[in-house]
């Protein structure tokens, strides 16, 4: 029997299997939330035609995998595209998908956002920090 080679976790990295098995339900239920989102625009859309009968609106596969930081750790998801397969039509006339869920702009969970603000301005009010930077200078 070979022996194992030795498994190298980044720094700061914690071998949880409950916290993988949370990240892991957490990708899947956001992976089909965007495509059931992706869904429902492309049937609200499935009158609209082309001269040959063709729908205007369709999937169009993925965009690039991206990281999102949410509270449970970052997650990796591919947002899903929608075209409209319309030529010649002006771009204000354009029917465009935009997810309400995961925005293109998007790197991390709104809930993230508003709760930095917060997690800093306690440790301000109560001096407590952890770990300062090296030549970080304290006022006396």
């Amino acid at each position: 029997m070979r022996p194992r080679s030795p498994r190298f976790d980044p720094p700061g990295s914690v071998d949880d299997p409950l916290t993988e098995i949370a990240r892991d339900g957490a990708r899947r239920m956001l992976a089909a939330a965007l495509r059931a989102e992706a869904d429902a625009f492309v049937a609200r859309h499935a009158e609209e035609t082309l001269p040959d009968g063709r729908q205007r609106v369709v999937r169009h596969g993925y965009g690039p995998e991206r990281r999102i930081q949410t509270g449970i750790g970052t997650l990796e998801v591919r947002r899903p595209k929608v075209r409209d397969r319309a030529e010649g039509v002006p771009a204000e006339k354009r029917i465009r998908f935009s997810s309400g869920i995961l925005p293109r702009w998007a790197r991390r969970s709104r809930s993230r956002d508003a709760l930095l603000p917060v997690l800093y301005l306690r440790g301000v009010s109560t001096g407590d920090f952890q770990g300062e930077a090296p030549n970080a200078t304290r006022p006396r």
